[in-house]
């Protein structure tokens, strides 16, 4: 599964279209080998769309690890005057989820591989974040990833991950606590995933 979260791609592409719903509208969207959960709306996604609040009109949101687009697609569809940031190292999601918003009318999504879009805006601040971030890179990996975005959420800003109870979202929950000094609260208990909700930090 590491092709997932690598720069490389190494699965021969075999595209496709898949119906699926997200936050109650049915879309036709294109997918592909060699992204995560490539052949459905992931399940853990599911919970994710199907529990966060509606999010505000406007602002800059980001989908971390944005794999074909669901999670930017659905901020897109919610907000369409917001500027939707969807992030991932992997070229083949980020292209998947260009054609997805665009074929979607979703002209506010931009898709950008995330070291780029820092060092394009390094005092880059977030309003909202909505992520399934990708457990299995491991604790390291994932904790570097979390301790670079979560930070920038501007004041009043939340971010809401989705996480397998099975692969550790309460310790998750504790780590962002002690570790990044930021709120996080348990706002979705469903299927065996638990929806964390991440505040700005505060001075």
């Amino acid at each position: 599964m590491s092709h997932y979260f690598s720069p490389d791609v190494p699965a021969a592409s075999e595209p496709r279209e898949i119906d699926v719903v997200l936050r109650g509208r049915r879309v036709t969207v294109r997918t592909d080998r060699g992204v995560f959960s490539g052949d459905r709306l992931d399940p853990g996604t599911a919970v994710l769309l199907g529990t966060v609040p509606d999010p505000p009109p406007t602002g800059t949101f980001l989908d971390l690890g944005c794999g074909w687009g669901p999670v930017a697609l659905a901020l897109a569809q919610a907000a369409p005057q917001a500027r939707v940031l969807a992030v991932d190292v992997n070229p083949r999601a980020l292209e998947l989820t260009r054609r997805n918003a665009a074929d979607l009318g979703c002209s506010g999504v931009e898709t950008v591989e995330p070291e780029a879009l820092l060092a394009r805006e390094p005092d880059l601040a977030l309003d909202l974040v909505w992520s399934n971030p990708p457990i299995r890179v491991g604790k390291p990996a994932l904790h570097a990833m979390l301790a670079t975005w979560l930070p920038r959420l501007a004041p009043g800003g939340s971010a809401y991950l989705v996480v397998s109870k099975n692969l550790g979202a309460d310790s998750l929950q504790r780590w962002v606590v002690d570790q990044l000094g930021q709120a996080t609260e348990r706002v979705a208990s469903s299927k065996g995933f638990r929806v964390l909700r991440v505040d700005a930090a505060t001075a």
